[in-house]
């Protein structure tokens, strides 16, 4: 028989930051403001995609982004030429955000009288899904070239995810990537996730994306 300890701290941490995300949210609804996690994996197409959804919102509501990267603000750079209020969150080596990162940047950015706010968060598919923000939707992007077997690989993020947007279809021709699977395996981990296929750079199916956006910030507001 063993005479040491064993402690469970994986639970105890998650289950404080869960506090932490539901009071944040109930903050954040309190302020009207709408805020959205963005997740993927690098090389996504997350940055550019938030170029043409703030694009396609910018005349209608007033939007702040938080870019989260261990090191670099060229996200954020990108960002600042859209007009939207934008500020750098450093990780310092974290692979993730949790409530209280996101917290403080909700405070620097500062969310008074900003209708739609996005976290974009570190990119990859496995510890940012572990976390909750206190965002009030989670989405995430899947690019053609990554694969249509990512939710049999990375199924948590697949299932706490409320919208799926399935990027760089302007490549599908060139790619072995099966549309109608990878959307079968979504739903079957997840049946009321939403799904957009898109091409940031040519801007296919960003309004869909787009309205669904107003809608929930619509919702929000009331």
């Amino acid at each position: 028989m063993n005479n040491f300890k064993v402690i469970e701290v994986k639970q105890s941490i998650f289950e404080n930051n869960d506090k932490r995300a539901d009071l944040l949210r109930k903050e954040m609804k309190e302020k009207k403001t709408f805020l959205l996690n963005l997740m993927s994996s690098p090389g996504s197409g997350k940055t550019t995609t938030l170029t043409k959804t703030i694009a396609a919102l910018k005349d209608e509501m007033s939007i702040g982004v938080m870019e989260a990267d261990i090191d670099s603000d060229v996200d954020a750079a990108t960002i600042e030429q859209t007009g939207a209020k934008v500020i750098q969150l450093h990780t310092g080596g974290m692979c993730h955000l949790d409530a209280d990162m996101t917290r403080q940047g909700v405070n620097e950015l500062g969310v008074e009288g900003i209708d739609f706010a996005i976290l974009e968060n570190i990119g990859n598919l496995v510890c940012p899904a572990e976390f909750d923000t206190g965002a009030a939707k989670n989405a995430m992007i899947l690019s053609i070239p990554e694969g249509d077997d990512k939710p049999l690989k990375y199924p948590l993020m697949f299932s706490i995810c409320d919208v799926l947007i399935i990027n760089k279809i302007d490549v599908l021709p060139y790619f072995d990537f099966d549309m109608d699977k990878c959307v079968e395996r979504a739903k079957k981990l997840n049946p009321n996730i939403k799904i957009f296929p898109i091409s940031a750079k040519t801007g296919e199916g960003v309004e869909a994306w787009a309205n669904w956006i107003r809608e929930q910030v619509n919702e929000w507001k009331k």
